[in-house]
């Protein structure tokens, strides 16, 4: 089943923006306190999450952070350039034999380098440790950058970084320095030290590609021997030793089966599509090996994906290393309980993740996404709704075109104790919405919790409204928000616009209703606290602000007589009692 095509326009319909939001001063509510709400249980005001996100085999080192002989390129919130799209919104430009030198955080023997060359070029970077030579190199390319969609308006040219990775060949103790030199100009980003366990031994009784004829070299094509494999493995294991295998072609009847690898730094799929299915009598395990493919671009109407379509109920994927595809997970068809862990979904065109309608009871848990080309993290109620689902602990970074986690409809979905951060154009960090994009389409309903999440510089300008998105949006797109939506223990720091935004994203003034803000920590917004734009209500409580640029609230619903954004102060709140007082003008970052 192929992924379909998904209209990516956020514009505003009816008004052309600057008269949309003159026209918006006279409903604008203030913000109304409740001098009979119940006092607030001790410590919510400025409750804040524990450490959200996933539990990651690496640590992490930013460029800037590290000794350099190259230039500092950012910060920049500008779409469509090499610093708006790095990790902290800068990077280090290294010119042909400058070096960039970091000392490791942690005692490793992989490194992970995220970075950006010049379009149609290529190059590397030797590594030394201590000045010695480790005789180890990571390979730069370009070819799976610059990606293009002229189709979804408001769009640039984008993804224009990308990672390597390299086993040393030796271990390298904490503290020990590691240099990087340049053969040709690249950009680098953020280092990722990791200690990689030794390969993974075949387990007993399983059935090896290799036995059915794969070629670990990957000169030859071994998609007959996996289909031989998963055919005589039925009900067991299927082994991928290591080695690099080519995969031509996509693999269907996947289910009671287990492909397992013996880790996802030694046994390498080389495929652009994997699994391609639209049904699947379920018990479907992918687990501890890489799926790398070719893909260069973004087509909407070719499978491109590491899994497209079904894995069947009672399915997982875990330890998986997936990269240069279009999505990683495009799911369809019944994939209910599935658990997908501990996984790295990296440098894809489009999303990490979609569950695509009638998922139910998936778990999304402890994955780290970055660099993915539209949502990383997305559920999506479309021909059926997404019930009962979690994302829970993941690591989202660097989304360059989308949202980091996104709930398009759905019933009862949690999103809980992730980390998103540096979300660039056409996205927040997390959005809660019922834009629907195509029919039948199932709009959010029962609860929605998100709680416990962090977001570290998320929110975006939206070139289409001409204005920005907020941190963490609730969107009466397409209809009313008629769900109960609970945002509990929020930490949100550096935010580059505003935090908490309520708006209908087309245009017509549809209501958020039902809303609850309880617990929140901000450091750093550089417009507001609250982005009011369209009819509603949401009761906030135990919010706690500092470094609030423009104002605490932003109250200008749209479109004129849509009625008005009734923010509702339940007490503990502090730090943002401003309004911002001119619907005629948007609040510039501070």
């Amino acid at each position: 089943m192929t992924t379909p095509a998904r209209p990516r326009s956020r514009r505003r319909g009816l008004l052309p923006l600057a008269v949309a939001v003159a026209a918006a001063g006279t409903t604008a509510a203030l913000l109304v306190p409740v001098s009979s709400a119940a006092p607030l249980p001790a410590g919510a005001a400025g409750r804040v999450a524990a450490a959200a996100g996933a539990d990651l085999p690496f640590t992490s080192v930013e460029a800037e952070d590290a000794r350099s002989e190259g230039s500092a390129v950012g910060p920049d919130l500008t779409q469509g350039t090499v610093a708006s799209e790095s990790s902290g919104r800068r990077a280090v430009k290294l010119a042909a034999g400058q070096s960039i030198t970091f000392t490791a955080p942690v005692a490793a023997n992989a490194l992970t380098v995220a970075y950006s060359v010049p379009d149609g070029t290529s190059g590397s970077l030797d590594v030394s440790v201590g000045g010695e030579s480790t005789g180890a190199s990571l390979a730069l390319t370009s070819k799976y950058s610059y990606v293009d969609t002229p189709w979804i308006v408001g769009s640039k040219t984008h993804h224009l970084l990308d990672s390597a990775r390299v086993l040393l060949g030796q271990d390298v103790a904490a503290g020990d320095e590691v240099t990087l030199t340049a053969s040709a100009e690249v950009t680098v980003d953020v280092a990722d030290f990791e200690k990689v366990a030794p390969p993974a031994a075949r387990p007993a009784g399983s059935v090896s590609v290799v036995d059915k004829g794969a070629d670990p070299s990957g000169k030859a094509d071994s998609t007959q021997a996996f289909r031989e494999a998963i055919a005589a493995a039925k009900g067991g294991v299927v082994w991928i030793p290591e080695g690099d295998f080519t995969v031509g072609s996509s693999l269907s009847g996947v289910e009671n089966v287990t492909l397992r690898g013996a880790g996802s730094w030694y046994s390498v799929v080389h495929s652009s599509s994997f699994v391609n299915q639209s049904s699947s009598a379920g018990d479907a395990h992918l687990a501890d090996f890489a799926v790398i493919g070719e893909v260069t671009e973004r087509n909407d109407s070719s499978p491109d994906n590491f899994v497209n379509g079904s894995l069947g109920p009672g399915s997982s994927v875990s330890g998986m290393w997936v990269q240069h595809l279009k999505v990683g997970l495009w799911l369809t068809g019944n994939n209910d309980d599935l658990v997908v862990e501990d996984n790295r979904i990296v440098d894809t065109t489009a999303d990490g993740l979609n569950l695509n309608g009638s998922a139910k009871g998936v778990r999304v848990r402890d994955n780290f996404l970055r660099n993915n080309g539209d949502d990383a993290l997305a559920m999506w109620s479309l021909n059926a709704t997404n019930s009962d689902s979690v994302f829970a602990s993941n690591t989202v970074s660097q989304p360059n075109l989308a949202n980091g986690i996104a709930i398009y409809g759905g019933r009862d979905i949690t999103v809980k104790d992730n980390l998103v951060s540096d979300t660039n154009a056409l996205g927040s960090g997390i959005a809660i919405s019922n834009q629907k994009f195509a029919d039948p389409f199932f709009p959010l309903a029962g609860t929605i919790t998100v709680s416990g999440n962090t977001l570290v510089r998320t929110g975006a300008l939206n070139p289409n409204w001409g204005h920005p998105m907020g941190a963490l949006r609730v969107d009466a797109y397409d209809s009313d928000i008629e769900a109960t939506v609970d945002i509990t223990d929020t930490t949100a720091t550096d935010s580059p616009y505003g935090v908490f935004e309520f708006v209908s994203g087309g245009g017509t003034g549809k209501a958020v209703r039902n809303v609850t803000v309880d617990g929140a920590r901000i450091d750093g917004a550089g417009t507001v606290v609250v982005q009011a734009e369209t009819p509603g209500e949401a009761r906030v409580s135990g919010v706690t602000a500092s470094g609030v640029g423009a104002a605490g609230v932003y109250n200008c619903p749209f479109p004129t007589g849509a009625g008005a954004f009734t923010v509702t102060d339940a007490g503990g709140n502090s730090g943002w009692d401003s309004t911002w007082e001119d619907c005629g003008t948007w609040p510039e970052p501070k």
